[in-house]
């Protein structure tokens, strides 16, 4: 489903990802964990090519991309719309309703059938929770409904890989559950998915594989028992032992 070789980037002198390999499998859930700073969401934003790689290869259902050379604006596009990106602070658009919101990626970028889109967006909204807010305006949703409308806006381009950055960072305490709750209901239906979290507890419940990143490099991976309960790197037992 994802195979990541190689993959490099740098910001200016800065190397952020130095030569990660990755292997993903239809209806996994990777989870990334590590310090701020270590690479996660650039690795994250590098697989749908927010961020261009300076090297590496990526390939996502079946569409790959070498980034050894200048990928095209059509291979980036391709590989775009085989993910949805679900951010940190929500990104709605604050003039557009819920509905609005869903049915904006659909209808404008894949020129899909507005009526069809509608009621797709409808469906997506109960998914998770809020088939009676489906005419709010993010100013009257809470943190934890905006970025529940987040993820049903990245599931009405039908991906096949769902990216999740930091989704609860910004929320309350009270409103974190509500959009794990959403997450976990995804996993469950054998979506696949790669989540950048601070949230030990979802890592624990959901990931088939957890990923300890620092300073651009996979330090350690494993089933979230392998990495939680016995660690072997001695900085995953330092960065484990901080924030459980």
């Amino acid at each position: 489903m994802i195979s990541i070789k190689g993959l490099t980037k740098r910001f200016d002198q800065l190397e952020v990802l130095k030569g990660m390999d990755v292997e993903v499998d239809k209806g996994q859930v990777i989870v990334l964990i590590g310090p701020s700073g270590s690479g996660k969401t650039t690795f994250l934003r590098c697989l749908n090519a927010l961020e261009i790689p300076n090297d590496g290869t990526v390939s996502i259902g079946g569409t790959t991309v070498d980034f050894t050379k200048k990928a095209s604006r059509q291979e980036l596009l391709q590989l775009r719309r085989k993910t949805g990106m679900v951010f940190q602070n929500y990104n709605l658009f604050p003039h557009m309703t819920a509905l609005e919101n869903v049915m904006e990626g659909p209808t404008v970028v894949q020129k899909r059938n507005k009526s069809e889109t509608r009621k797709k967006a409808i469906q997506l909204l109960e998914k998770v929770g809020l088939g009676d807010k489906v005419d709010y305006y993010p100013f009257q949703l809470s943190g934890g409904q905006q970025q529940r409308v987040g993820i049903a806006r990245a599931l009405a381009i039908e991906p096949e890989v769902m990216l999740f950055d930091e989704p609860t960072s910004a929320l309350d305490p009270e409103l974190i559950g509500e959009v794990l709750k959403v997450m976990k209901d995804l996993a469950e239906e054998g979506m696949t998915m790669v989540v950048v979290t601070h949230e030990m507890r979802f890592a624990k419940e959901a990931a088939d594989k957890v990923i300890f990143m620092d300073g651009g490099h996979i330090v350690e991976e494993g089933t979230p028992q392998e990495v939680f309960e016995n660690p072997t790197n001695e900085r995953t037992k330092q960065f484990l032992n901080l924030i459980q």
